[in-house]
């Protein structure tokens, strides 16, 4: 069997690693999109916190400081929004206050983005 040449080597060596820098992984720096609304029932929870966990499909786990970013809901509609996101599977958590059942609640969904540029409308389900 013959051996590769050191310039035959470098090539493949550059080859490899090339490939390995365009499997992008879960996270920021894509063109999808995940968005929607915190809902417990059919009551809109201003003001909560959404974090995301990107390589997730299953729930983490309640140590806030394992997900990888976080957005406040907004102040009237409840609606929360993270942008540029690669194709992957991703872990939506969200914790908040209902004032109207003046409980705290708390609640995930996995999301999965199948496309480079798809922008996903999910709304997280919240209980007590």
């Amino acid at each position: 069997m013959k051996l590769l040449t050191m310039n035959q080597s470098i090539v493949l060596f550059c080859i490899v690693a090339l490939l390995g820098l365009s499997c992008n992984k879960e996270g920021v720096g894509g063109k999808a999109s995940i968005s929607g609304a915190v809902m417990h029932h059919e009551v809109a929870i201003p003001s909560a916190t959404v974090y995301i966990k990107y390589g997730a499909n299953a729930f983490p786990g309640f140590d806030l400081e394992q997900y990888d970013d976080h957005r406040t809901a907004s102040t009237t509609d409840a609606t929360y929004s993270f942008t540029n996101l690669y194709q992957g599977e991703y872990y939506l958590y969200s914790t908040g206050y209902d004032v109207s059942s003046m409980e705290d609640v708390s609640g995930g969904v996995p999301v999965k983005i199948k496309k480079k540029k798809e922008n996903i409308e999910i709304d997280i389900p919240v209980t007590k």
